[in-house]
């Protein structure tokens, strides 16, 4: 008889990582934030910063599901070793898009897996992308559309911001939210898809 395939929770909000994962045919069979706190600790470098909160959110909600693979992530964007903010308010944004104009950044995606009786295993994915320099007159027009609410570095690829987008090296769907090469192996070491 076969086994059983487990659960699988996707431990995040974001509407991008769900649309994501049905690209490569996975649906969720819950859907439950971890709802911590994201703020960066003293002198944390970026790509520490992205695996620590995908393993927090993946531990924090297999405690609710320990019979389930659990899915987590986290998205930063970097100039440097300088973490930006999500786009919160208008004035974050504005400074986020007026950093990155004409500069190369980093997009870093964590992402944590783990499944039944397991501890996490995490991954870490890097993608540079080069922003084109921006007028103000784009920039206002790309907050007048409200793309940057809540989005890592205010901005995101698979919207408008792809006009501003000069050069991308590696994963695109880590910029949206979620990589899934690397995604779907983490799930197929932890059981969840055929290899």
């Amino acid at each position: 008889m076969a086994r059983a395939t487990p659960a699988l929770v996707l431990a995040s909000a974001s509407p991008r990582r769900l649309e994501l994962l049905k690209q490569i045919g996975l649906t969720p069979t819950h859907v439950e934030p971890a709802d911590l706190d994201e703020t960066p600790l003293p002198r944390e470098l970026p790509a520490v910063h992205a695996v620590r909160l995908a393993r927090e959110k993946a531990e924090t909600v297999a405690v609710r599901h320990p019979d389930a693979v659990v899915l987590a992530a986290d998205t930063v964007v970097a100039c440097g070793r300088r973490i930006l903010p999500k786009g919160t308010d208008e004035a974050t944004a504005r400074k986020c898009l007026a950093l990155l104009s004409g500069r190369r950044h980093k997009v870093i995606g964590g992402v944590a897996v783990i499944a039944p009786g397991k501890a996490a295993v995490a991954r870490v994915v890097t993608t540079t992308v080069t922003f084109k320099r921006l007028t103000d007159e784009e920039i206002a027009a790309y907050l007048a559309a409200g793309e940057w609410q809540g989005k890592a570095g205010a901005y995101a690829i698979q919207g408008r911001a792809a006009l501003f987008v000069r050069f991308l090296s590696g994963s695109y769907s880590n910029v949206v939210g979620l990589p899934l090469f690397e995604t779907a192996a983490l799930l197929r070491a932890a059981g969840y898809l055929a290899a």
